[in-house]
C-alpha cells in the first residue's frame, strides 16, 4: 500500500456536479425551449440548432487536432455553446450563417483564449454579435405565418401594439428561442438543481424592470414592461448567458452588481439604441468581472465584523460611500419624477402629435381644409392589430388613413401614412397623399434616418418628386442606367435599399386605398 500523501491547495471543497455533467443538465433545460422553438418555426429551426451544434462541436474537436491537444468535446460545453447561439438566432436567418456564427464562437471566444473556463466572455453570445455586426438586416428579420415581418421590439419601438401573450408563449417571437414559458421552465430546473446563479438572474431582471419604468418614456406602464421581459433575448441572456460560470464573478455581492450593470445597460440599449442590444450588455457585464473579483471579495468563513473592529480598534469591512448613496437616491427622484410628469402630459404631448401630423398632411394634400376618419379604414387598421399590411410589400405597417376636405365639405383626396421596417438603418415613415382617382399628388417623409449622402438622398426632390402625379396599380423600383415603363421608379445611386423600402411603403398605401378608401367619405 502506498503511504503518498495527495497534497493540494485549497478551497478543498467539491461539488457534486463536474463540468461535464453541468453542460449535460443545460441543455436538458434547455429542451422545452428547443422544442417549442421548432413547434412554432418548423424544420427550418431544428435545421438551424443542428447547424450550430454540429458546427461548434466540429470547430472545437479540429482545433484541438490542429494544436496537438486533449480532445475537449466530450464535456459537452461545445454542444452548449451552438444550442445557445442557435436558440438565439432568428428562423429566417440564411443557413451559412449559423456556421459562420459557431465557428466564431469556438475558435475565435473561447480556443483561442485556452478553452473552457479561460474565454473572458460568453461565446454563444461572441458570436451572435459576430453575426449582428456582419449581418444586421438578415439578423433583424423574421416571418410569422409565412409574411415577412419585423421583430416585436422593432413595433415597440415605432410604437405599435405587440400581443404579449403570443411572446410569452414563443409563437410571435424574433428567436428561435423565444418561448418565455419555455426558458423559465428550464431556468427553474436549473435553480432547483442549485446550477444558476440567483443573485444574477434576479438583480438583472430587477434593475432592468427598474430602469424601463423610470427612463422608459412609457410612465409605470406594466403592459409596456412585460412586453419589453418578454421580448428579444432579455429571458434567456439573464437565465442561460449571464449566469455563465466562467464570465461571471463568484462572490455573491459581486453577481448582484455584475447583474445590474447588464440590466441597466440592456434597458439603456433597448430606450437609446434600436431593437434588442441585450447581447452586447451581457458582453460589456462579462468585461466587468474580472475587476468585481479583484475589488468585491467575499467575506471570508468564520469572519465576523465586530471581532475584528474590536481587535484593530476601528471599523473593517467594504462600505458605500455617501456620495454614491447620495447620487443613487438622486437618480431614483429624478426617474420617479421623470415617469409622474410623462403620466401628466401624455394628453397634451398626443395632442401635439395629433397636430403635427395634420400639418404633415396638409403638406401631402393642400387643398384640403380638413381631415376625418374613413370607417372602413379604421376598422381594417383596428384588424391589422400591429401586424405587416399584405403581402410583397415588405414589411409595411399602416399607422393612419384619413379623407381630406374643402372648405365646402367636398373630398379633395386621401391621405395614408405608414411605415417600412426594411430601411437600411432603421424603419422609414411616409405619407401618400392621393387624388379622389388614386393619383398620387407627392409623398412627405415624417421619419427618415438612412446613411447620409446616400440613403438620406430619398428625402430630395429629384428622388421623391418622381411619385408625384402619377396614376399606376403599383411602382416598380428601377435598379439599371435606363428608363423604365410608366410605373418605374429610379432609385437612389448606392441605396437600393432605402429605394426600395420607400416604393414598397407607397405600393401598400396605393393598395390600402383602393381597398379600403376610395369613394369613403
Amino acid at each position: 500500500m502506498s503511504n503518498t500523501f495527495r497534497l493540494s491547495s485549497g478551497p478543498h471543497f467539491r461539488d457534486r456536479h463536474d463540468t461535464a455533467s453541468i453542460m449535460k443538465l443545460v441543455c436538458i433545460s434547455l429542451m422545452p425551449a428547443t422544442i417549442a422553438g421548432v413547434y412554432f418555426n418548423g424544420i427550418r429551426a431544428l435545421i438551424i440548432l443542428t447547424l450550430c451544434i454540429g458546427s461548434a462541436v466540429l470547430s472545437e474537436y479540429l482545433f484541438d487536432l490542429a494544436c496537438h491537444k486533449p480532445s475537449t468535446i466530450k464535456d459537452s460545453s461545445a454542444v452548449v455553446t451552438g444550442l445557445l447561439l442557435g436558440l438565439s438566432l432568428s428562423n429566417e436567418v440564411p443557413l451559412y450563417q449559423p456556421v459562420l456564427g459557431a465557428i466564431f464562437a469556438i475558435v475565435v471566444a473561447k480556443c483561442s483564449f485556452g478553452g473552457l473556463g479561460k474565454n473572458f466572455i460568453n461565446p454563444a453570445l461572441a458570436g451572435r454579435c459576430f453575426l449582428l455586426i456582419s449581418f444586421g438586416a438578415s439578423m433583424t428579420r423574421f416571418d410569422v405565418d409565412g409574411v415577412s415581418s419585423a421583430t416585436p421590439l422593432a413595433l415597440l419601438k415605432g410604437g405599435k401594439a405587440v400581443n404579449i401573450t403570443k411572446m410569452f408563449l414563443g409563437s410571435s417571437n424574433s428567436l428561435i428561442g423565444g418561448s418565455i414559458l419555455a426558458l423559465i421552465i428550464g431556468g427553474l430546473f436549473l435553480w432547483s438543481l442549485d446550477i444558476i446563479h440567483t443573485p444574477i438572474s434576479t438583480s438583472v431582471i430587477v434593475s432592468f424592470s427598474l430602469m424601463m419604468l423610470l427612463f422608459g418614456g412609457q410612465g409605470f406602464d406594466l403592459r409596456f414592461l412585460a412586453a419589453h421581459l418578454c421580448g428579444g433575448g432579455l429571458m434567456m441572456g439573464a437565465l442561460f448567458m449571464a449566469t455563465d460560470y466562467t464570465t461571471s464573478p463568484s462572490g455573491r455581492t459581486a453577481q448582484v452588481i455584475y447583474g445590474c450593470i447588464i440590466g441597466c445597460l440592456g434597458a439603456l440599449f433597448r430606450i437609446a439604441g434600436s431593437g434588442d442590444s441585450f447581447s452586447y450588455a451581457i458582453i460589456i457585464g462579462n468585461l466587468f468581472t474580472p475587476l468585481l473579483d479583484m475589488y468585491v471579495v467575499p467575506k471570508p468563513y468564520a469572519y465576523r465584523k465586530s471581532a475584528v473592529a474590536a481587535r484593530n480598534g476601528d471599523k473593517t469591512g467594504l462600505s458605500v460611500p455617501k456620495p454614491v448613496i447620495t447620487l443613487t437616491l438622486i437618480t431614483v427622484l429624478a426617474g420617479v419624477a421623470l415617469g409622474g410628469v410623462y403620466s401628466l402630459t401624455k394628453d397634451a404631448i398626443d395632442e401635439q402629435k395629433r397636430l403635427a401630423s395634420l400639418a404633415s398632411y396638409k403638406n401631402v394634400l393642400p387643398a384640403a381644409e380638413s381631415f376625418e376618419n374613413v370607417e372602413k379604414a379604421d376598422l381594417a387598421i383596428e384588424d391589422l392589430d400591429g401586424e405587416v399590411y399584405g403581402k410583397g410589400f415588405g414589411r409595411v405597417y399602416i399607422n393612419e388613413a384619413y379623407v381630406g376636405k374643402d372648405a365646402s365639405g367636398n373630398i379633395a383626396g386621401y391621405v395614408v401614412n405608414v411605415t417600412s421596417m426594411d430601411g437600411y438603418d432603421g424603419n422609414i415613415t411616409l405619407t401618400v397623399g392621393l387624388e379622389p382617382d388614386g393619383t398620387v399628388i407627392s409623398i412627405a417623409f415624417t421619419h427618415l434616418n438612412e446613411t447620409p449622402g446616400m440613403g438620406m438622398r430619398a428625402g430630395e426632390p429629384e428622388f421623391r418628386d418622381q411619385f408625384n402625379g402619377r396614376k399606376v396599380d403599383s411602382f416598380v423600383l428601377n435598379k439599371g442606367s435606363s428608363s423604365g415603363g410608366d410605373n418605374s421608379i429610379d432609385t437612389v445611386s448606392g441605396a437600393s435599399t432605402t429605394s426600395g423600402a420607400v416604393v414598397g411603403a407607397v405600393n401598400a398605401a396605393l393598395d390600402f386605398f383602393r381597398n379600403y378608401m376610395k369613394g369613403g367619405n
